[in-house]
């Protein structure tokens, strides 16, 4: 990876006007060393944004990958560069919803997302963390899919400012910190999670 290029995407990230719009420019004048920055960058949004409309890991495959294809098709209708992650976000959001769509809005099973662990624990070890993992995954598919999109979206929080998570979900910005309060009391709030933090499995 070019390290300038990775500057460069790492200084728009900040919010800086002037390197996203140099990111822009350079992506589409055809500079490969940018565009591979910016895909690594937010390639996470991506497949969060739509694993987040419970797409199946090929569906979702599918939208990350027609999602970039029309960012390479689309980056020169970007009229603010600075806004280019939330701009991305919806861009992938209606590509996973016209995915629906085709498929008679049939949403399948959610998948959960393996987490690997740093160093490697023992069998014990293991098979407590797949449960509590599957435990809270369970909870988790049980809120509502705007409250499961939401957080998805928030956890990202270092991506999306506050104002383009509101823009992607059509809500208004105060709304979000309240939203985000009362999904996660629900979630705390689940059978699951009370077991969980009592020690029963």
């Amino acid at each position: 990876m070019d390290s300038a290029a990775e500057e460069l995407v790492a200084r728009a990230r900040t919010g800086d006007r002037d390197a996203w719009t140099t990111v822009v420019e350079r992506v589409e004048a055809g500079d490969r060393a940018v565009w591979s920055a910016l895909v690594d960058r937010y390639t996470s949004l991506v497949w969060s944004v739509a694993r987040g409309l419970r797409l199946s890991d090929a569906d979702a495959a599918d939208v990350h990958q027609t999602a970039w294809l029309k960012v390479a098709e689309r980056i020169d209708s970007v009229r603010e560069p600075e806004r280019f992650p939330g701009w991305l976000g919806t861009l992938t959001r209606n590509e996973g919803l016209r995915l629906l769509r085709r498929r008679g809005r049939e949403v399948p099973d959610d998948d959960p997302v393996e987490v690997t662990p740093a160093v490697e624990p023992g069998p014990e070890a293991i098979v407590l963390e797949d449960e509590r993992d599957g435990t809270l995954w369970q909870a988790f598919s049980r809120l509502s899919d705007r409250c499961q999109e939401l957080l998805r979206l928030l956890v990202l929080d270092d991506e999306l400012s506050y104002d383009e998570v509101a823009g992607m979900l059509g809500v208004s910005i105060g709304s979000l910190g309240p939203t985000r309060a009362r999904c996660l009391d629900r979630l705390r709030s689940s059978p699951e999670i009370s077991r969980i933090r009592s020690g029963d499995r």
